[in-house]
């Protein structure tokens, strides 16, 4: 897709400085200096973002916005996985065209992932897929990149996705990443805003799969696109080194019972049954903190999904308080989707508690729960420098008291 003299260039400077090799462009007159850039940057980040597609020589990158909003490796190593296990629960009709559609395209990451997976899972007789993306620039773009990774059994069509939705076979699952910028090229989150709009055109989506993977913005309620989308039967909140990536929904025609959510970081997987009508109660520590007890801080998905009645159910949790997001148990857990501490000592912010509990100590982690200060404030306040093996969190418990939980990190 480029020149020889650039193709060059880019192998000899792999490894460069971009912002160094701009200043010396001039020194390379037969080079197309910003496709080389540009490809340099991308294989640079896909080294940590996409390492098995950085290991294959002549990968074309997008530009560096593309190259951030994409889906990490790992995130659609997840959604391929899901694939397989949604298409495996239902018998898989031969004879038609495509097992696997993507209506958004794009750079092509998640469509690789999961087509390779849904191929790989041996539930297809003769597997073929089809990439849908209106920009001809980004077909020509994948039908390169899939010719290096093998996928053989994958169309690219240029055409409208929601054009191709209209005329397409049935198929076994629809994949979409609406765009998150609106027609005035502003950033969007909310999924009326977004194009392709999936609330307009979700009743079509289920009557043409099996199942719909829509992926939309981790910002997103996702409470609220339950109750508009109507035919939501999984919620995955997924997390990458406990930041909260991906928010994927899973629509069918047909919902037999009440939405499954799965809260993902990494290995962890925490999962139950949402009802919406659903009030369970967060139980509270009634006794007071103490020395001994077993600090939990639940990671970022379940932070998100909100589901902490749920979580002391199946962990035989108490919550500091209503507000704290942080919970204790008397017993060391195994298992626990989040961080662990064992509480060394528990202070008030008099001062006098302050000092005994904070002797010897100069380095700490400082977080804040449902407290009045920030994390600058309180570390300017308690004189003490960031890092070490100490964690403290300063929250207030049931009763309105302001504390520091001091501890370590569980074993």
């Amino acid at each position: 897709m480029t020149n020889t003299a650039t193709t060059r260039f880019i192998n000899r400077f792999a490894n460069a400085d971009v912002r160094d090799l701009a200043l010396r462009a001039a020194r390379f007159p037969d080079v197309d200096m910003p496709f080389a850039l540009e490809q340099i940057a991308g294989r640079q980040k896909a080294r940590t973002k996409l390492p098995s597609w950085a290991a294959v020589e002549g990968i074309v990158y997008p530009t560096h916005i593309s190259m951030e909003q994409c889906s990490s490796e790992q995130a659609a190593r997840y959604k391929g996985k899901l694939a397989v296990r949604l298409c495996g629960n239902r018998e898989t009709p031969k004879g038609r065209k495509y097992d696997f559609v993507d209506l958004t395209g794009g750079f092509g990451v998640d469509f690789s992932f999961i087509a390779k997976s849904l191929k790989n899972s041996n539930l297809f007789d003769d597997f073929r897929a089809c990439y849908v993306e209106r920009q001809q620039h980004l077909c020509g773009v994948a039908s390169h990149n899939f010719g290096l990774l093998g996928l053989t059994y994958a169309d690219v069509t240029c055409s409208d996705g929601i054009a191709f939705l209209h005329g397409m076979e049935y198929t076994g699952i629809i994949y979409l990443d609406p765009a998150r910028r609106n027609l005035q090229g502003s950033k969007t989150y909310a999924i009326e805003d977004c194009m392709p709009n999936v609330l307009q055109i979700a009743e079509e989506l289920v009557t043409k799969a099996g199942y719909v993977l829509v992926k939309l913005s981790p910002m997103l309620d996702w409470h609220k696109a339950v109750a508009d989308l109507k035919h939501v039967s999984e919620v995955h909140i997924v997390s990458v080194n406990n930041e909260c990536k991906e928010l994927l929904l899973v629509l069918q025609r047909v919902v037999a019972g009440d939405v499954h959510v799965f809260c993902v970081n990494d290995s962890e997987v925490f999962d139950y049954l949402y009802r919406a009508d659903g009030r369970n109660a967060v139980p509270v520590l009634s006794a007071p903190l103490a020395e001994g007890m077993w600090l939990y801080e639940p990671n970022a998905s379940i932070m998100k999904a909100g589901c902490f009645a749920q979580l002391c159910l199946a962990y035989a949790l108490k919550s500091v308080s209503h507000n704290s997001h942080l919970f204790v148990s008397t017993d060391k857990l195994s298992g626990f989707p989040g961080r662990s501490f064992r509480i060394l000592s528990v202070s008030s912010m008099n001062r006098k508690d302050l000092r005994h509990a904070l002797n010897g100590i100069s380095y700490a982690n400082i977080a804040v729960r449902n407290f009045p200060m920030s994390v600058a404030e309180l570390r300017k306040r308690l004189k003490l420098k960031d890092g070490g093996d100490i964690y403290i969190f300063a929250t207030t418990d049931a009763t309105g008291n302001h504390l520091l939980l001091i501890g370590r990190k569980a074993d």
